[in-house]
């Protein structure tokens, strides 16, 4: 266990480095810092911190840096998700109140993240599988068909049309929509099976086959593979960090293009607290030199996706973390309200 002042020590080491990118001496951190020791004693702490492999001499006769393994204590222990000020949560609020649809809302939150940051923004579309029902409309565009529309809890709307094997009037129509709602509105998709099971059965013989129709293709729409979707955005913003990626610049553009790598990066949306993997800790080589800051997503307290940023290393994690977090906050009530 490392003492108090030694992690403090490692506290200002991790905040003049990011603040200045400059490897950082033990006269700079006395001068800079209320560490209350000498710089003899700041020069002990900082050798024992390089031993035990928390920072790095990057050059001869220079000043020490972070490690991942520092950044991780730093992380854990020091920092403190920093709050938007009311200004700040005011721009947030503004800027995704606008969003007319879903597709808008994620646009928008992957511009708004990688603003914030200056990192590269990530963002995951909420997933049917963890969606709730929150409306099925039906309607008669003929005698023999029929448009069904799924309505999810995530603002999500999926379209099909359906062809009747017999004419199914207005009537009849309106019954099934009526008594599809009250059995399945607000119920997870996974519920829903089960609950619409025996629905044929109270209508009269010559519409049976048509309400079978009707709800297998709202099972099929329910159960389909749809393909997670992501948005990325802020790439740019990695020019900026020329000084952090040496040589490595190209595999973390690559490792970012493959969308396999960013959904596991962001992680299962049901891990809906906020994760930071730093470096290393980072499962693809091409993103080793990159921090990833993520958190889920949702309405109701429940999450449905994730959304993050990446970074290099040499990152404000307190000022990211706490963006990150606002952020999502703010798209999950625009969820709950839509």
């Amino acid at each position: 266990m490392l003492s108090e002042r030694r992690l403090e020590v490692l506290r200002a080491i991790v905040q003049d480095y990011v603040g200045t990118e400059e490897p950082v001496g033990s006269k700079a951190l006395t001068e800079r810092h209320s560490l209350g020791v000498s710089p003899a004693t700041v020069r002990n702490d900082m050798a024992a911190l390089e031993e035990e492999g928390f920072i790095a001499q990057p050059h001869t006769s220079a000043g020490r840096i972070p490690t991942d393994k520092g950044y991780r204590l730093f992380v854990d222990k020091l920092a403190g998700v920093k709050p938007m000020t009311a200004p700040e949560r005011r721009a947030i609020q503004n800027f995704l109140d606008g969003a007319v649809d879903l597709d808008d809302v994620v646009g928008r939150t992957v511009r708004l993240l990688a603003q914030l940051t200056r990192q590269v923004a990530v963002v995951q579309y909420p997933s049917l599988t963890r969606s709730t029902v929150r409306h099925v409309e039906l309607l008669s565009l003929s005698p023999a068909r029929v448009m069904l529309v799924l309505i999810t809890d995530t603002g999500r709307v999926e379209q099909r049309l359906v062809d009747c094997p017999a004419p199914f009037g207005e009537s009849s129509v309106a019954d099934l929509r009526a008594r599809l709602n009250s059995r399945v509105a607000g119920r997870r998709f996974a519920d829903v099976p089960q609950l619409v099971q025996d629905l044929p059965d109270v209508f009269e013989n010559e519409d049976r086959g048509t309400v079978s129709t009707v709800l297998s293709t709202l099972l099929e729409t329910l159960v389909e593979e749809i393909e997670e979707r992501l948005m990325i955005g802020g790439t740019a913003n990695l020019t900026r960090f020329g000084h952090d990626f040496p040589l490595v610049i190209r595999p973390v553009l690559e490792a970012l293009e493959e969308q396999v790598v960013l959904l596991k990066l962001l992680g299962e949306a049901k891990d809906s607290g906020m994760t930071v993997r730093i470096g290393h800790e980072n499962a693809h080589e091409g993103l080793n030199s990159t921090s990833v800051v993520s958190v889920g997503y949702g309405s109701g307290g429940e999450a449905v996706a994730k959304l993050g940023v990446v970074g290099p290393t040499r990152m404000d994690y307190p000022g990211t973390m706490g963006a990150v977090r606002a952020v999502a906050r703010y798209v999950g009530q625009i969820l709950a309200e839509s």
